[in-house]
């Protein structure tokens, strides 16, 4: 898992962009973070990894058991780790900044089958399997054991919110990239036709910031709405079954909450401060062979593969700080 995050706020005397260090090890105002979670064995399979402390993890060579590499993270997660410890360690201290103007993106990112989706969301499937949960009462499904990151975000973001004297409007969205196209989740589609495919393209005027075209964003007005909002665009979301994961998530998703807060200063003049948190929870990367995938699902996980790898040398540019970051 990741985080980022940079500052907007704006009003008559503020207008700025605050971005922090993203060099490894430095905690104060560290721009990306990297956080590893172990996802507990399925059946009576030996465990390769070790986790000696809370940052580091120690993988062991299946053929040679004295040979072993070690990795450090900001943060690692055992596989005793609970989904309320993920989330009060990685994503808490975010809403506080997103309610400060900051601008936090969360994503999940690893092999199929790992527990991305179940971190991100939680469980959609009540015990029998018959049903969403997100689609039960609410607002106990922030409270349960399994719930995931975006549940649990979304119930803080509104408590907190409301403690703060200030007017506020909050917006939600729900983006879809599947096989290099972007699609709108919470569009309403006419079933007999295809989605509509949405336009990405750079914002001339505001420099570094991207437009997608048609993209809707609902206004909620409290808890139970985000919750809907969120069910109704993760049934949409396209997964299929593979010989690694039954439900194998087949596109990227990005959850997007804004939060637009007007305050006053001191001295009596009028703030805006604009906070968004992006909440994303990336298909699996996966090894084709062991996957079982042929024809369509076979090219889905080239697609994939592809777009995790840009990825991958995105984040390494943005932290090396390397004079050309290869955005897509």
């Amino acid at each position: 898992m990741y985080r980022q995050k940079e500052l907007h706020v704006h009003g008559n005397r503020m207008s700025s962009k605050l971005e922090g260090t993203s060099s490894v090890g430095k905690r104060e105002n560290q721009n990306i973070q990297v956080y590893v979670r172990v996802r507990p064995l399925v059946g009576s399979v030996p465990s390769i990894i070790e986790t000696p402390g809370t940052r580091e993890v120690v993988v062991r060579e299946r053929t040679v058991a004295n040979i072993t590499k070690t990795f450090t993270f900001d943060r690692v997660f055992d596989l005793n780790s609970s989904q309320q410890e993920v989330y009060r360690v990685v994503v808490a201290p975010l809403l506080k900044e997103v309610l400060l103007g900051y601008n936090c993106t969360v994503f999940a990112y690893g092999q199929t089958g790992t527990g991305k989706t179940y971190t991100m969301e939680g469980e959609l499937q009540d015990k029998k399997g018959s049903s969403s949960s997100l689609a039960g009462p609410q607002p106990p499904l922030c409270e349960s054991a399994h719930a995931g990151i975006l549940p649990r975000a979304l119930s803080q973001l509104f408590d907190e919110v409301r403690k703060m004297d200030c007017e506020f409007q909050v917006r939600a969205s729900f983006l879809e990239l599947y096989n290099e196209e972007l699609c709108d989740l919470l569009a309403t589609v006419d079933p007999n036709q295809s989605k509509k495919i949405l336009r990405i393209y750079e914002d001339s005027a505001r420099k570094g910031s991207v437009v997608i075209q048609g993209l809707e964003e609902v206004i909620v007005q409290n808890k139970q709405e985000v919750y809907d909002v969120l069910t109704r665009g993760s049934l949409m979301r396209k997964t299929a079954a593979t010989k690694m994961n039954h439900s194998s998530s087949r596109s990227h998703t990005v959850f997007t909450i804004t939060v637009h807060m007007k305050e006053s200063s001191v001295d009596g003049e009028e703030m805006v401060k604009v906070g968004k948190l992006h909440l994303v929870d990336l298909a699996g990367s996966e090894n084709i062979g062991k996957s079982g995938a042929v024809d369509k699902r076979a090219r889905e996980a080239g697609s994939i593969n592809q777009s995790l790898l840009t990825l991958g040398r995105v984040i390494s540019a943005l932290v090396e700080r390397t004079p050309h970051v290869p955005y897509r």
